[in-house]
């Protein structure tokens, strides 16, 4: 007890001049860029399986949330176990880019990272897993356009925003003037975004430095701990444009669940999602409730469907060690079994043999639970 007490405060009163651990540090390439954002991907010497995972994250944070750092990285993880990861990183908008739409990110600029990587595939299709924000442009997406998707996952994903709640009172609110804010900002900052989300958790900040106070003796924790708030910090801006369209439409009118949302002037039809698809929510999500993600479920027309329930917050429950020995092996497992038969692929960048998909096994919906670190 002694030696942990002297570890912990030796690196509490070290903590401001303590190395940051690096974070992003799985090796990539870009495979395609256009205006501010990139198509990643991740480099491999052993990639077992015929068919890419294309990881869509949210416009509001950074990509690498899921590749947060050695040892904590859903994206090293995947590798590890013989897949082919791409992640698209949008990038950080400028003044230029206020006019960006809801049309331009989730229709033209998502397609053409889906079209890309399954590109790579022998099946020309891509299993796609988008998280939070990027989960709901990735099934209004797959809703329209199917051709190149070999599976859905919505991870922490919501497609309900019409149900009581917190976000839904303030994006409701009669005095909150949605053009008005963005014809004056042009971008709406991050720093207005993430106050909103802070106050889902007044207390979290406090929480955070109590449990900071308990564990800093232990430096493995006090990596990740560091790791995780440089990216809760390395927010990024949303386009005006973007922004209306998500508030107007799917927040105020909760479109997307009730099949009045549009995207490149076509209606988007939850029912027409066909592919496997597998929701996993999170017990103690504050950002993207449970409920309102497993709602994507009840309107697909998919007969290879299942919900994951975990326990854990909205991003402890994908970075955590828990997640790690439970959530990601799950994940691995299911695109394998959704899989053509596993080959050896030793070059990272050799063209792929042609070769027939083996169909999946049909998978019934079912509901799980699982731990994962809050």
């Amino acid at each position: 007890m002694n030696s942990q007490n002297g570890a912990r405060w030796r690196n509490l009163v070290g903590l401001a001049s303590r190395p940051r651990p690096v974070v992003a540090a799985t090796p990539a390439d870009v495979l395609y860029a256009e205006n501010k954002w990139r198509l990643l991907r991740y480099r491999s010497t052993s990639r077992r399986f015929a068919t890419p995972i294309l990881l869509v994250p949210s416009l509001i944070n950074r990509h690498y949330v899921l590749d947060l750092m050695p040892g904590k990285s859903f994206v090293e993880f995947l590798i590890g176990c013989g897949h082919d990861v791409l992640i698209i990183d949008w990038g950080t908008p400028t003044a230029e880019d206020r006019f960006v739409t809801f049309d331009d990110v989730c229709g033209q600029w998502l397609g053409r990272a889906i079209r890309k990587a399954a590109a790579l595939s022998p099946r020309n299709q891509t299993h796609v897993l988008g998280y939070c924000m990027g989960g709901t442009l990735a099934a209004a997406h797959v809703a329209v356009h199917k051709e190149h998707v070999a599976s859905l996952v919505a991870l922490a994903a919501p497609v309900r925003f019409g149900a009581p709640g917190l976000l839904t009172s303030w994006t409701r609110a009669p005095d909150f003037d949605v053009t008005l804010l963005t014809e004056a900002l042009g971008l709406v900052p991050w720093q207005l975004l993430q106050s909103a989300f802070q106050m889902l958790r007044p207390t979290l900040g406090m929480a955070k430095v109590v449990n900071l106070y308990d564990r800093a003796w232990n430096d493995r924790f006090l990596d990740g701990f560091l790791a995780l708030e440089t990216w809760a910090n390395d927010n990024v801006s949303l386009p005006g444009a973007f922004f209306r369209t998500w508030i107007e439409a799917v927040y105020r009118e909760d479109a997307l669940l009730r099949g009045n949302l549009t995207l490149q002037g076509q209606p988007v039809d939850l029912a027409a999602i066909e592919c496997p698809t597998l929701a996993v929510v999170f017990e103690q999500d504050s950002i993207a409730p449970a409920a309102d993600c497993a709602a994507l479920l009840e309107k697909i027309s998919s007969p290879d469907k299942g919900l994951e329930v975990v326990q854990g917050s909205h991003v402890g429950g994908v970075t955590s060690r828990e997640a790690s020995k439970t959530l990601w092996p799950l994940l691995s497992a299911w695109w394998a079994a959704r899989d053509a038969a596993p080959q050896q692929r030793a070059e990272p960048n050799a063209a792929p043999q042609q070769a027939a998909a083996a169909p999946a096994a049909p998978h019934k919906t079912r509901v799980a639970r699982s731990k994962a670190g809050a």
